[in-house]
């Protein structure tokens, strides 16, 4: 994301980060911090990021050729970060199988929680919302509708009579002859 040469391509790049922080809470069970991550961080902050950049026309970067020098520390810190995470994964995969075999040398037990039927946080927040909460989920799906239509309603008004517009009839009813032709503003 960081070294893209195009400003557009390391935009891209940032919605991949985000996917990808989505799919590693959806693994930690957080779907509801997902979703909110989805809608939030790639549905808006990255394509108004994407809709700036490409309107600014910002141009294209040549790549440093220093960057060259930086890739022996950044080995360095890399290769001390994945030995942190095999030195952790093998003490959790240690601790974890030596204390599950003496719980059940120890104790003969019921698991309870496996048979209960348990709904994700999503199906419980949807059964909340679709049900006990839908008036409200009504009431701001209608708020959210008017104000979309006033939006357009307000940027499609015409105050300005000198102002150019299309001419959809006659664009569409035209012939070769008449192809191009000259509008010229109505006067007041």
């Amino acid at each position: 994301m960081i070294t893209a040469r195009n400003p557009i391509h390391s935009v891209l790049f940032m919605i991949l980060v985000f996917l990808n922080v989505v799919f590693i809470l959806i693994s930690l069970e957080v779907e509801f911090l997902a979703l909110t991550f989805v809608i939030v961080y790639v549905g808006a902050v990255a394509v108004l990021f994407l809709f700036v950049v490409m309107m600014l026309n910002i141009k294209i970067t040549s790549l440093n050729k220093e960057l060259i020098h930086y890739f022996p520390i950044g080995g360095l810190v890399g290769l001390i970060f994945l030995f942190n995470v095999i030195l952790v994964m093998l003490s959790s995969g240690v601790n974890s199988s030596l204390t599950s075999s003496l719980v059940l040398k120890k104790y003969d037990y019921i698991d309870w929680l496996s048979l209960v039927d348990s709904p994700t946080n999503i199906e419980v927040i949807g059964q909340v919302v679709y049900t006990a909460q839908s008036l409200y989920f009504i009431i701001s799906g209608l708020v959210l509708l008017v104000a979309m239509i006033g939006a357009i309603v307000l940027t499609n008004q015409n105050k300005d009579k000198s102002i150019r517009t299309q001419q959809v009839f006659q664009q569409l009813s035209r012939n070769f002859k008449k192809a191009i032709f000259l509008t010229r503003p109505k006067k007041k």
